[in-house]
């Protein structure tokens, strides 16, 4: 119980506005205790790539990826993997440019490009395998909470790049799910060391509130996840 309560705590510390700095400060000050023989907690980062899959002339968006993440051993190599991507956007750009209500900045943008980008808390409940310790496949849902949506308009002029940004929130509903997969490899054959690895979430909800406007966002994500306080551990010796 005395876990679980720390891990509630933390969580919402995390979603807490200054998310990204609560989110190190407390990893660096909980991780020992957040950390168990069958609880490994760390840090996850590095960058994901989404798509509007709805939308046929938008281009894919880079966007950097920040959270942490839980592994709650269930027996054998099997393993509940979940946690928050605390620093993480969907979205897309390439598209064309809508009219803002403004002659003059209509004038603009009229042959710019528009970048929506969508902030998302997003939590994975996935089932999370290893093979020898080492390689990892994991599958399952992932859940989303949108915030402060955002359409950006981008111009070249003779004098430089200009760009405008327009709040879109309105037009977002409020949640976000899907389908996440992907495979790993971890560094060491340790339960807990640090991994890289690839994952892909594919949308299964319309989330524009829009009608006859559809959009369904999909992301692969690069990251590394790092063991935060997991003190000296003993070499798994399960193979499969």
């Amino acid at each position: 119980m005395k876990v679980i309560y720390k891990v509630l705590v933390f969580t919402v510390l995390v979603f807490a506005p200054v998310a990204v700095q609560a989110q190190v400060i407390i990893s660096l000050v909980f991780g020992e205790a957040l950390n168990s023989d069958k609880i490994e907690f760390g840090l996850k980062g590095g960058m994901n790539r989404s798509y509007i899959s709805s939308i046929s002339n938008s281009e894919g968006l880079n966007n950097f990826d920040l959270g942490f993440y839980f592994h709650i051993h269930m027996m054998n190599n099997s393993y509940l993997s979940t946690g928050v991507h605390v620093k993480s956007n969907v979205g897309a750009t390439g598209m064309a440019t809508y009219s803002l209500g403004d002659p003059d900045l209509d004038a603009v943008f009229s042959q710019g490009t528009l970048t929506r980008k969508i902030p998302v808390f997003y939590v994975p409940i996935l089932w999370h395998q290893r093979f020898n310790n080492r390689w990892y496949i994991e599958a399952g849902p992932q859940l989303g909470l949108i915030h402060q949506s955002v359409n950006i308009f981008e111009a070249e002029q003779p004098d430089g790049d200009v760009s405008y940004t327009t709040k879109v929130q309105d037009e977002i509903k409020r949640i976000d799910m899907g389908l996440t997969g992907g495979i790993g490899y971890k560094f060491k054959q340790e339960i807990k060391s640090t991994a890289v690895g690839v994952n892909y979430y594919y949308g299964l909800v319309d989330v524009s509130k829009t009608p006859d406007f559809e959009i369904r966002n999909s992301s692969i994500y690069f990251y590394v996840k790092v063991p935060i306080g997991s003190g000296k551990e003993a070499k798994s010796t399960d193979k499969l």
